[in-house]
């Protein structure tokens, strides 16, 4: 491929590049197009105990394990052709020597009665060429199955068909919360498709896995990057590690509780085992001390003196709440439960972001206020001269003469200045008016809806 000039476009979901410009048609794994990657650390070694397993991946998240009964000299990236019921499938090599074992030991892997099923050969280019028109059927066929489907009334979402290597068998991959009898379906779908049918039932799980996507980490799902088999979620499991029960932030985009709540269940359940069960608050002479919030990794237990609000939070370790609590039993109060180690302080509510906040508007107007008086503040500090002046005329007595003919330069510019800022305040209240005073005012009327104009020849 790097000798070809033409661009071509990997194959998603599969991991591989086509290319007809040469002679014969050639195809070459790309890395990063499929589901499950996995990271060959123990190919540059050699392999311990030498073996025939070679691990093959199709579309998406299936895999499978086949085994070299031709000696084949195979390497990771390699297209073979492999046995398939009935004809054969297409399929990359994934996986060889000694990862092969740890992923079946992994996975838990059994074959079927207990034999693998063969790899034929490296695939030639004719089998290249007829997997190309095979995956290229493929979305046409998920398409009109799906209106095949609904045309039936039946309760079911097909959401992917994969076709085999040999364009023989295609499976259909589907969705549906209950048992659905698709028999007539298969045979609607044998006449007007003339292949093998397949019904495979998935869950929400492996539709997403399928799929792909990226979660709410920034990272590729879980389930679409590494888990294979997948496990019950419950809520139980956020309640054992203190996180809010938010469907919105626990689910994930299968619309099921999210895989990762799972990964440290095991380590918060064991912390929790060697904390101590409050089920009465700390005595001590101060007052009681109710038990608001627990760090189960950090091995602290917040108190308030309040039991239905966050006031006076003291924060101890678990070993001094195992100290009070064997006080308490035995008749004695502490003097205050807090000691040298500990820390006391209120708590207040923080938010990650100011769209969080509940209270975000409401100093906004007061915000506004303050910067106008500000600004007008600023403007009389800077002429603190004209203002004295404009004092001092003001206190003249009112027959004493103003020099230089009447009203002086400068105090007709603050007389200016008051003048605009008596209008500007006098717009900012127009534009605090209702619309329809508004309105009247545009078109000379008074606030009772008559003309200004009919009202003086009244008068």
């Amino acid at each position: 491929m790097d000798n070809c000039s033409k661009k071509h476009i990997p194959e998603p979901g599969r991991g591989f590049i086509a290319c007809d410009c040469g002679d014969e048609l050639r195809a070459e794994p790309v890395e990063g197009c499929y589901k499950l990657h996995e990271t060959p650390w123990l190919e540059e070694y050699p392999d311990n105990i030498p073996t025939d397993i070679f691990e093959v991946r199709f579309k998406n998240t299936r895999r499978s394990f086949y085994k070299n009964v031709n000696n084949l000299p195979l390497k990771r990236g390699d297209i073979v052709a492999v046995e398939a019921s009935p004809g054969h499938d297409i399929g990359i090599v994934s996986l060889t020597g000694d990862m092969v074992a740890k992923q079946i030991r992994r996975i838990g892997f059994t074959p079927f009665n207990g034999e693998y099923k063969k790899i034929y050969r490296k695939a030639r280019p004719y089998d290249i060429e007829r997997w190309q028109e095979a995956i290229a059927l493929e979305h046409d066929t998920m398409i009109q199955s799906r209106q095949i489907a609904a045309e039936m009334g039946l309760d079911m979402k097909i959401g992917d068909v994969e076709y085999q290597g040999d364009k023989v068998k295609a499976i259909f991959y589907y969705i549906a919360e209950g048992r659905v009898d698709f028999r007539e379906l298969i045979k609607v779908f044998a006449e007007r498709f003339h292949i093998r049918i397949e019904m495979k039932q998935i869950g929400a799980r492996q539709e997403a896995g399928r799929i792909g996507g990226i979660g709410a980490c920034g990272r590729e799902l879980c389930c679409a990057s590494w888990i294979s088999s997948f496990s019950s979620v419950t809520t139980n499991a956020a309640r054992v590690q203190d996180i809010s029960l938010n469907p919105l932030k626990l689910a994930g985009q299968c619309s099921k509780l999210k895989c990762c709540l799972m990964y440290e269940y095991d380590v918060y359940a064991d912390a929790r085992q060697t904390l101590p069960r409050l089920r009465e608050p700390l005595q001590a002479i101060d007052g009681e001390y109710h038990l608001v919030k627990t760090d189960i990794l950090g091995r602290t237990m917040s108190f308030s003196t309040s039991k239905d609000t966050m006031a006076n939070i003291v924060t101890i370790p678990v070993s001094r709440v195992r100290e009070i609590l064997a006080m308490n039993r035995a008749g004695k109060k502490v003097e205050s439960i807090a000691n040298e180690n500990s820390s006391t302080a209120v708590e207040e509510p923080t938010f990650r972001t100011e769209e969080d906040s509940i209270t975000r508007f409401d100093n906004q107007n007061r915000r506004r206020r303050k910067g106008r008086d500000k600004g007008r503040d600023k403007s009389r500090d800077k002429h603190p001269r004209h203002n004295n002046e404009n004092a001092e005329v003001a206190s003249a007595e009112p027959n004493q003469e103003v020099p230089n003919g009447g009203e002086g330069r400068e105090n007709r510019e603050n007389r200016e200045g008051r003048e605009m800022r008596e209008g500007r305040d006098n717009h900012a209240r127009r534009d605090r008016a209702p619309r329809h005073q508004r309105r009247d005012n545009r078109r000379g009327r008074n606030h009772n809806g008559e003309k200004r104009h009919e009202e003086e020849n009244k008068a």
